[in-house]
């Protein structure tokens, strides 16, 4: 069994301050559920057969909790739900010192992912690391986060008020919504409400567009409007099971969109990001998508800043006095389209620039904290003065060990409706 010892991982100062060169994404997708499962994927895949051993390290600059935890031995295992993802550490009989498993809920923010590196060699703001055991060339599976949005919570419960993941509790999901109309969220615009992860658990940015663009519903229609018709829908007694099983995937309603169209994501497999910034994986992204950021699509800013891509008329509660901008082809990609969501406009450089430019960093009050379930609680609001224009730094990556395995059919989690 392998010994214990004090934490030895590489001195975090030692740590490039600002991704090399000639790895930054030019556009990247923000992690929704697709994501996050992949993300789970991934971590038991390159995980599996490792053994990790000694502390969990965690980078200085983050100002996430640190993990109390130690084990001369212990393996990695990862499950999703939603947008959120739960790591659990496990002891092996005999590790010492003597431990309970332990268990930490990631949310991914607006840059979060994992990847397994070697020690010596970690990639940029890997801000929690946890090492493989000696024999063996020496691993460490890292969460990295260039914007640091993304954070973690000990414990492992799933965060309170989120509601069923719309891809693994997809029946649990449609009831919850259709129970729930009378929530006031459902007197605003359909494109607002699939953002409340109180009932759109996994659903975000570029996934509202595409299932509103394939059901040719306008983003600002009201959303109880939309909704309420769909519990009246009941197949004719006269079909059989079959046509009743065809029909359905003939002609799918928006909450069995909200199902079908991440896992089609799921499906492309990858992870969003991969080695050398994940090129491959995102390409065949950029191919299946058919409105979120393409030519000839028109884009409008909801009430919380952020844009939602359509076709067509932006329905009744389009915001007043919006002008709806429509994407030419051979236009340069800006910085919305880079980066489906920014930060709030602030005086002072963001934590990241902060780094960059070696400046001291913010104090706790001085952070903007987003954490409400009615919008995505990874992205803050973006208020329409003061607006930032202008290229946002994306992360780039030292190339991480490549994972080529077949994506798992999603089996259901048998979790409750809450």
């Amino acid at each position: 069994m392998p010994s214990s010892g004090p934490c030895s991982g590489p001195d975090s100062s030692s740590l490039p301050a600002e991704p090399p060169k000639g790895t930054a994404h030019s556009w990247k997708k923000m992690p929704e559920g697709p994501e996050l499962h992949l993300a789970s994927h991934f971590v038991n895949e390159s995980c599996r057969g490792l053994v990790f051993g000694g502390c969990v390290e965690k980078s200085p600059i983050s100002r996430n909790p640190e993990v109390p935890f130690e084990s001369s031995a212990y393996y990695i295992s990862a499950t999703a739900r939603g947008k959120e993802l739960r790591l659990t550490l496990s002891p092996l009989p005999g590790a010492q010192p003597p431990q309970e498993p332990l268990a930490l809920i990631f949310h991914f923010g607006m840059s979060g992912s994992f990847q397994l590196a070697p020690s010596n060699s970690l990639p940029p703001h890997a801000h929690l690391r946890f090492y493989t055991a000696p024999p063996g060339p020496r691993l460490a599976l890292c969460f990295v986060d260039i914007r640091r949005f993304g954070h973690w919570v000990l414990g492992g419960e799933w965060q309170p008020g989120r509601g069923p993941c719309v891809l693994r509790e997809y029946e649990q999901f449609r009831e919850n919504v259709l129970r729930n109309l009378a929530d006031k969220v459902f007197d605003r615009p359909i494109c607002e409400a699939l953002l409340d992860q109180r009932f759109f658990n996994g659903i975000g940015n570029y996934l509202r567009a595409e299932i509103l663009y394939r059901l040719r519903i306008p983003p600002f229609e009201k959303a109880r409007t939309v909704l309420e018709a769909l519990k009246q829908q009941r197949p004719s007694p006269k079909l059989t099971l079959s046509q009743k099983i065809k029909a359905k995937l003939q002609n799918p309603d928006l909450l069995e969109l909200c199902h079908s169209v991440p896992k089609e994501v799921v499906q492309l497999g990858g992870k969003g990001y991969g080695p050398d910034s994940g090129e491959e994986d995102f390409t065949a992204f950029r191919a299946w998508l058919q409105c979120y950021g393409m030519v000839g699509m028109s884009s409008l800013r909801d009430r919380h800043g952020r844009t939602i891509w359509f076709q067509g008329d932006p329905g009744p509660l389009a915001p007043k006095g919006s002008k709806s901008h429509k994407k030419s082809k051979g236009a340069q990609r800006g910085p919305e389209d880079r980066i489906e969501d920014r930060p709030p406009p602030s005086k002072a450089p963001s934590r990241t620039r902060r780094a960059w430019r070696g400046l001291p960093e913010q104090t706790t009050a001085q952070q903007h904290e987003g954490t409400s379930l009615q919008q995505d609680p990874k992205v803050p609001p973006v208020t329409e003065k003061g607006k930032r224009r202008g290229t946002w730094a994306n992360s780039g990556c030292c190339s991480p060990q490549k994972i080529k395995t077949d994506i798992p059919p999603l089996v259901p989690e048998e979790t409750s409706a809450s």
